[in-house]
């Protein structure tokens, strides 16, 4: 089975008022193509040809008698006909997604297999450390960490895009705007602007925002919502020259570290990279926030349950980290007094 709707030898056809015979499978392709906005990727999610894609997609419209999406030559583009589909369907597709994990979690007890979807950054940087003393805690849970990069970005994920398809517990770096699920802002996760030795030598370290003029940046695309440090970065661009944007906080790490520029980084990832020097700390970019997300009836489960707790804690032991707190002052030692 590939996806909510499963494909069947005699796919299944109804009539209804105002409706020819429609193949419901057909849904199955338009979430894809929402989801991916291109045949290529849905394609390749159903493991079927363009082709394919395409005249399921026409079929659906034909059968609704609606456009769903407006062909881009950037790729498939949602229509208010498609949008509006989307939100109906949206529930049914979460709770079909949802089953085998429904099935699985029905025994109770803290045991079973529970997917938490995060990060990069906070899956190495955050939960990666604390995992051994969580596998002794709860030795018959198995986790699994599912990466998701639309959880680092600043913005709302797509609506297609639930950030509880397919996983129990979700961490991300922003409020959703959507969903009925349980929600709980955990934290904090600084910024600050990173570079190496190398180039701040070359050409100067800035003191002030004014001295950002002239500079290369390293920092978010032009998509993502002016939160925090990417707000930051659409200030500081104006007068800089911008070498590198990427939503991936690993690529404008390493870009970084090859001396391409100035790097809007996650504090927690740079402090501890003895290659980066921090410039300038959280008080000027920012941070974002991080959010627990998990669906109503899951958060019940004594197995998903004892995830949350575990994400919880990690935040508390890492909350320094996080909230670029890794310069603290350091007492003097005792003077000696002089003999008289």
């Amino acid at each position: 089975m590939q996806g909510p709707y499963a494909v069947r030898a005699n796919p299944v056809s109804v009539r209804s008022a105002g409706l020819k015979s429609m193949n419901w499978d057909d849904l199955r392709f338009f979430l894809a193509v929402a989801a991916a906005g291109s045949l290529s990727g849905a394609g390749q999610q159903l493991g079927v040809n363009t082709t394919t894609v395409l005249r399921r997609v026409a079929s659906l419209e034909d059968d609704l008698g609606a456009r769903l999406f407006e062909r881009e030559r950037t790729g498939y583009r949602l229509t208010t006909a498609g949008e509006k589909l989307v939100e109906a369907l949206e529930p049914v597709d979460r709770r079909l997604s949802a089953l085998p994990r429904d099935f699985a979690a029905a025994g109770g007890g803290a045991e079973g297999i529970v997917r938490l979807a995060a990060s990069d950054v906070v899956a190495a940087s955050l939960l990666a450390p604390e995992l051994p003393s969580f596998r002794c805690d709860h030795p018959g849970l198995e986790l699994e960490i599912v990466t998701d990069p639309r959880l680092a970005a600043a913005g709302a994920v797509p609506r297609i895009g639930n950030p509880l398809k397919d996983v129990d517990v979700a961490l991300r770096l922003a409020r959703p705007t959507q969903g009925d699920m349980l929600m709980r802002k955990v934290g904090e996760m600084a910024y600050g602007l990173y570079a190496v030795p190398a180039y701040l030598e070359e050409r100067g370290r800035p003191r002030q925002m004014a001295d950002i003029a002239g500079h290369d940046l390293i920092g978010f695309p032009r998509t993502e919502t002016p939160l925090g440090p990417v707000w930051w970065f659409s200030r500081a661009e104006k007068s800089a020259q911008v070498a590198l944007r990427s939503s991936s906080v690993t690529a404008r790490a390493e870009a970084a570290r090859r001396g391409l520029g100035l790097a809007a980084l996650p504090c927690i990832l740079a402090d501890a990279d003895e290659g980066l020097e921090r410039v300038f700390g959280p008080d000027m970019l920012g941070a974002l926030e991080m959010w627990l997300l998990a669906r109503n009836d899951l958060a019940q489960l004594a197995h998903v349950r004892a995830v949350m707790e575990f994400v919880v804690e990690a935040v508390k032991r890492h909350r320094g980290a996080l909230e670029g707190r890794v310069q603290e002052v350091m007492e003097l030692p005792p003077q000696s007094r002089p003999n008289h």
